[in-house]
């Protein structure tokens, strides 16, 4: 074996098992909320932080870290993301509090952050073009796997090991990151090394994006809508001060001189905003109303991410023979079709219609995220790819964030913090389906963004 397919291989196997790691764990823990719930007697609001906080601190830090590993070494980024990650959900496992829990999930998002940002950079830059859409196939599969496997593997060790047994499967796999990258692994990848970090920056993102999820979660109290308006000032600040800065963590002229890319982008952030969230309170409905253990909630949930791993492999090569338009447009469409289905959500709702609904969520889901990405990473010349894939990114953990936003607001709005119990399983059916109403209604606009967002002639060059 040559040295060149030697590191190859490292970086593939690198990247494909931390690309596994963080959906895996995501699902696993949405479907351990109860468990979780029960041991520390947390209201709903509350508990819906134990998901949040990882998103929030992935979404606030994938551009910054993505940045440092530009100028420092991804490599090195890549390398303290899996310690951190592997290490916060050791710290998980041994948490005997709420917030100490959700300060090591946070922490733990922050390692999913510096995983994100450079990742699919060192695949990029370990493989020729000729063999990169495999290379980035196989990553995009291994996410799907760890969406599939998380659910059904997550309820089997939550029912049969209660809930720390989840963070603890993480280990084995990120030691395994380790050694690759350690002793595999010889490069570094840092094209942009010697220039500027922007700090100014960074600290107007980071703060206007935690002060609107928070604030977000604390509505309809004045505090709350004042944080979410201080918040959104923040981020209009970022992107006043990102258009002028020589050294910019975000290219702000694709938003403004590239429509195909911003609406793509926009169509991006829809419908992982209208999505994610529905896992998390189909997880609670299944076991809190449905009575469904930890184990039967994740057999059902597994119906979604299974078929979307398929889908999105026939999507892909579809849309590099028709308009990604057409298929990201009817992947909306059928993603809106499936939330509709579910706003009748109730106490005599079968697994069955669960499942149903759930089948045309992972089609709609599968037919758009391929094709949406190749609208993505067409709309830009290829010295742009990178600054495409870390924005396509920041859509999705962003969409993430606000998806789970939703979730507490429409809990803090019809439940209050209080637990979920039998006397407020109604005053929670009511929550679920209010969120469940919103993500439909983002949808439904996802369709357009998807339509508007593309067009076939060469991407602009927006250096000339």
């Amino acid at each position: 074996m040559t040295e060149d397919h030697s590191q190859k291989m490292a970086a593939l196997a690198a990247a494909a098992a931390s690309s596994f790691l963080t959906p895996f764990m995501g699902s696993s823990v949405n479907i351990a909320l109860p468990a979780i719930g029960e041991e520390f007697a947390l209201d709903a609001v509350t508990l819906s932080w134990v998901a949040t906080s990882a998103v929030l601190s992935a979404a606030i830090f994938l551009v910054p870290f993505g940045r440092l590993g530009d100028i420092h070494g991804r490599k090195r980024v890549f390398t303290c993301g899996v310690v951190t990650y592997t290490g916060s959900a050791l710290l998980c496992a041994l948490a005997t509090s709420a917030p100490m829990l959700i300060a090591f999930r946070f922490t733990q998002g922050m390692g999913g952050a510096m995983i994100f940002g450079t990742g699919t950079a060192i695949l990029t830059s370990a493989f020729p073009a000729r063999e990169r859409g495999k290379a980035l196939g196989a990553s995009v599969a291994a996410v799907y796997l760890g969406l599939t496997l998380g659910p059904s593997l997550g309820g089997f060790l939550t029912h049969h090991f209660g809930w720390r047994s989840v963070f603890l499967s993480n280990l084995p796999v990120g030691l395994m990151v380790i050694g690759v990258v350690a002793w595999r692994l010889k490069g570094e990848w840092a094209d942009a090394r010697g220039e500027r970090f922007d700090l100014s920056g960074s600290a107007l993102y980071i703060l206007g994006l935690v002060a609107t999820i928070y604030g977000f979660s604390r509505l309809p109290e004045a505090f709350g809508l004042g944080l979410t308006l201080l918040g959104l000032a923040g981020i209009a600040a970022f992107v006043l001060w990102e258009s002028r800065s020589e050294s910019p963590l975000l290219e702000m002229s694709l938003f403004r001189e590239n429509r195909p890319f911003a609406l793509s982008n926009l169509a991006a952030l829809i419908n992982y905003t209208a999505t994610f969230g529905v896992g998390f309170l189909l997880s609670l409905h299944l076991q809190y109303v449905q009575g469904f253990s930890a184990q039967e909630a994740g057999l059902v949930l597994i119906s979604q991410p299974l078929l979307m791993i398929f889908v999105a492999l026939l999507s892909g090569w579809l849309s590099d023979r028709m308009s990604p338009a057409i298929l990201a447009g009817l992947g909306m469409g059928l993603t809106t079709a499936s939330l509709l289905t579910l706003l009748d959500l109730g106490r005599g709702t079968s697994a069955g219609s669960v499942i149903g609904s759930l089948v045309i969520l992972g089609l709609g889901v599968g037919l758009f995220s391929s094709p949406n990405t190749n609208a993505v990473m067409s709309s830009v010349p290829p010295r742009f790819y990178g600054v495409a894939s870390s924005t396509l990114g920041t859509m999705r953990l962003s969409g993430h964030m606000l998806s789970m936003g939703i979730v507490a607001l429409a809990l803090s709005l019809y439940m209050g913090r209080v637990p979920i119990a039998p006397e407020s399983i109604d005053l929670f059916i009511r929550s679920g389906r209010a969120a469940l109403l919103a993500f439909a209604a983002l949808s439904f606009l996802g369709i357009f963004a998807s339509m508007a967002g593309w067009r076939r002639p060469e991407a602009p060059d927006l250096e000339r």
